[in-house]
């Protein structure tokens, strides 16, 4: 008798996907907590929760409904830990004839799958996720020949071809893109939405990871875990973004604010991420939710939501298939420093970054402006070598897997590929973060000050930043006024400048 066994990925918990159509006895589903997945980075505590509930709640609901699913759980004594071993004993056991999966979206997990396949001795297939609007290839088709890859023209052929937000061949309203009304700050004493938490009792996973060697970083309330761990709560989520969130998302999505950590930010990334929800149903709500409130929700707000699921988040895929496993090595810079201690504390005397990574390291959570513009920022000014930060960026953030974390890491934060994913490398003085948070005012040290004992570490390391990296980035179009106005200062200045990013450089644990 033919017996089929079909592995789900911890970030494949798609209910509506074609196999769970039918129910087959002679199919057999298997999901597994392995090492191999819990220790290739130092995960934050809660992301590793989150999996594994996530995962149990799936299986759950796939038995509920007359599938027959193995669950290998962390401590079980048969577990070896490994997709390829764990499967090829379960083959052995119970006698399979045929292995499928679905295509992973990590090269990492492709790599062992496909040479998993090779090692069985029986036949073996894989389908699509099912999840996203495009292929792993069609980034790269769409930009044959092409030396840049513009997310902007990327962003509209699939606003076409999947027809959202679209009058005809033409962009609803007539404007494409409405990012530049999406950089307000936040008022004064304005108190955003309260957000949406669960309070998942996550207890007896957290004790069975305490069991093991795994290590760890961050803080979790085990008794009230606030993360969606199955479809109804992660609709939840997206409903409450909907009704209490969209009609400030856009004009505050880059604001900052201290104790603020989920401000207008919708938090489904990481239900989307492990395919809870759709990105394809997470639109279509956004679009009827605008089209039940028009007088509330202003078009600008909608756009920059929808631009950030069908634009931004393709596109960083695409990149991540189009450019593995090279990507992964990319030092544009030939950046080398360790990340400074307090990354892993929050402990330093520089406001933004003391709020965005203790917010990092008790929530799993940083919205992108935090990360790209503090973290980020802060890192490649202080010429930290892109492993540091990526093996940060993908342990501590609960929507971190690799597809999408490498690319926004190396590409948009880094600049370490060079220019594929940013027209210009993201930096900045302590100016724009001033401009976008409520950091400075009560800060250690001044936002005004380029040298002397308080002067905001951000000031001097920006233009010691470009005057480290002048050969590579002089002839950068988009940043010829930095270097017309570094010219322009007096030499005395300039050393001075200098001479303090130096000493911040030196005494980077001490900030």
């Amino acid at each position: 008798m033919n017996k089929t066994i079909r592995l789900i990925l911890g970030d494949q918990l798609n209910s509506h996907h074609t196999w769970f159509k039918t129910v087959d006895n002679s199919v057999v589903y298997v999901m597994m907590e392995i090492r191999s997945e819990t220790d290739y980075a130092t995960h934050h505590i809660q992301k590793i929760v989150g999996f594994f509930a996530a995962m149990q709640s799936f299986c759950a609901e796939l038995k509920s409904k007359n599938h027959q699913v193995l669950y290998i759980h962390l401590n079980d004594e048969t577990n070896l830990h490994s997709f390829e071993k764990n499967i090829q004993n379960l083959v052995s056991i119970h006698n399979f004839t045929h292995f499928e999966y679905q295509l992973p979206d990590e090269y990492r997990v492709d790599l062992d799958l496909k040479n998993l396949c090779q090692s069985l001795s029986i036949t073996n297939s894989v389908v699509d996720s099912e999840h996203f609007f495009t292929t792993r290839e069609e980034l790269g088709l769409f930009f044959e020949g092409k030396k840049t890859f513009v997310m902007e023209s990327f962003y509209r052929m699939l606003r076409k071809k999947h027809t959202v937000l679209m009058d005809g061949n033409n962009p609803l309203t007539g404007k494409w893109n409405y990012d530049g009304e999406n950089r307000k700050k936040l008022p004064k004493n304005h108190k955003a939405t309260w957000p949406l938490v669960f309070a998942n009792d996550v207890t007896e996973i957290y004790n069975q990871i305490q069991l093991t060697t795994i290590k760890t970083i961050g803080t979790i309330d085990a008794k009230a875990f606030v993360w969606p761990i199955n479809r109804i709560q992660s609709l939840r989520l997206l409903d409450f973004f909907l009704a209490e969130c969209l009609p400030l998302f856009g004009s505050y999505q880059d604001t900052m604010s201290p104790n603020e950590w989920s401000l207008y930010h919708s938090r489904i990334s990481f239900s989307m991420n492990l395919k809870m929800i759709s990105p394809q149903e997470v639109i279509d709500k956004a679009i009827q939710e605008w089209g039940k409130r028009p007088e509330e929700i202003a078009y600008n707000q909608l756009e920059g939501f929808v631009r950030q699921i069908i634009g931004w988040r393709e596109y960083m895929r695409g990149i991540y298939w189009l450019k593995m496993p090279e990507y992964g090595t990319m030092n544009f810079f030939n950046n080398q420093e360790k990340l400074p201690d307090w990354f892993w504390t929050g402990n330093t005397k520089m406001n933004c970054l003391k709020d965005a990574i203790t917010q990092s390291l008790n929530y799993a959570y940083a919205h992108h402006i935090q990360r790209l513009m503090i973290t980020g920022n802060f890192a490649l000014l202080a010429g930290i070598h892109p492993d540091e930060l990526d093996a940060w960026y993908l342990g501590i953030y609960i929507d971190a897997i690799e597809w999408v974390e490498i690319t926004n890491t190396r590409g948009m934060s880094q600049f370490a590929d060079g220019g594929i994913v940013g027209t210009k490398p993201y930096v900045s003085s302590a100016s724009y973060i001033d401009k976008m948070s409520h950091y400075c005012g009560s800060c250690f040290y001044k936002k005004e000050l380029k040298t002397g004992k308080k002067a905001c570490p951000f000031n001097s390391l920006y233009w010691n930043f470009y005057d480290r990296n002048e050969a590579k980035l002089s002839e950068n179009p988009r940043i010829g006024m930095m270097y017309s106005a570094w010219k322009k200062m007096k030499p005395e200045v300039k050393v001075a400048l200098l001479e303090q990013a130096d000493y911040y450089l030196k005494n980077i644990n001490e900030l």
